[in-house]
């Protein structure tokens, strides 16, 4: 008997995603609030488009809850936030409607979910922007989150693993830290909150280092070194 041989292998789609600075991928889909066309729809406004594993999963409720409760605070900073998982829309309505009639969390009940949280059965949204992740799961979108600006390019890419919930307070400051970056041209430091000092850009030539070391400190900025300088920021 011979042994066959057998040249092949079988393929597997590589993940994609969007890098910063891309422009944010394009579709159309269903959601909890109706039909969404992206970015098109949210043209002049900040985006957080987020994914989650899957409905009626405790981790990803406790998530909603909280999205839900500082909803207020991401509009008044010019920002939608957006939900997505590998559900149908009658799942996402159910669990919804599961969530605001019946959990409490750390004292929250009666929440009511109202930013649109896209159906995507098919797979197409969570592929083009790399939420689903074979290593992780082959049918469960990862923890993504997207933050893309008012001309829709993305600003930031956070990745969670299915296990660990996301702090709804850092994406918030680092939609802070972005929006002052874009509108002063200037950096935010380790640990950064709004109010605190922010980076001045670090001098590209040697001429510009120089001078830098006669700036010396004042009560507007801070000289921490030539290439290191702290300002306030109003």
């Amino acid at each position: 008997m011979t042994e066959e041989y057998c040249d092949c292998w079988e393929y597997e789609e590589p993940v994609s995603l969007p890098l910063i600075g891309d422009d944010a991928p394009e579709f159309e889909a269903q959601t909890t609030t109706g039909h969404m066309k992206f970015p098109a729809d949210y043209k002049g406004k900040w985006v957080i488009l987020f994914s989650h594993p899957a409905d009626f999963t405790p981790v990803c409720t406790t998530e909603f809850i909280t999205f839900a409760t500082m909803q207020d605070e991401f509009k008044k900073l010019n920002a939608e936030l957006i939900g997505l998982s590998i559900d149908s829309i009658t799942s996402h309505i159910a669990w919804l409607k599961d969530i605001k009639d019946h959990v409490e969390y750390k004292g929250l009940k009666n929440v009511e979910i109202k930013f649109p949280v896209i159906a995507d059965i098919k797979m197409e949204v969570a592929k083009k922007y790399g939420m689903l992740q074979p290593g992780a799961s082959d049918t469960k979108a990862v923890r993504a989150v997207f933050i893309i600006n008012p001309t829709g390019k993305v600003k930031a890419i956070l990745y969670y693993p299915l296990s660990a919930g996301r702090n709804m307070e850092e994406i918030k400051r680092l939609l802070q830290a972005l929006q002052v970056n874009e509108k002063d041209g200037v950096s935010t430091p380790a640990n950064w909150m709004p109010g605190d000092d922010v980076v001045m850009g670090a001098p590209e030539t040697f001429i510009g280092a120089q001078e830098r070391d006669s700036w010396g400190s004042d009560g507007e900025k801070t000289v921490h070194s030539w290439f290191l300088v702290t300002k306030k920021h109003k």
